[in-house]
């Protein structure tokens, strides 16, 4: 998470000193139904907004990338844990 300090509004600590705010700016979500692994991604809105369209194709193109290996390390690593079970036929 990116911090961002406040110094010209209020939330200062009792020292004077600016008091910092936790600032969530990509997310990434992996879940898993059954055997089913689905990850996701989104941006901060201000960020997007702030983002050149250049920057934000390339950072949707980064992000892409991440939510695919993040997604298919995970769906590797729970299928290494939880092996199919043999069936009663």
């Amino acid at each position: 998470m990116a911090t961002k300090h406040t110094p010209d509004q209020p939330g200062k600590s009792g020292n004077g000193q600016p008091v910092a705010k936790d600032v969530e700016l990509l997310h990434v979500l992996i879940a898993r139904e059954g055997k089913q692994v689905s990850a996701q991604w989104a941006v901060h809105p201000q960020l997007k907004q702030d983002l050149q369209p250049g920057e934000l194709k390339e950072v949707t193109e980064l992000m892409a990338k991440v939510t695919t290996i993040v997604g298919s390390r995970f769906s590797e690593i729970l299928s290494e844990t939880e092996p199919d079970k043999p069936g009663t036929a």
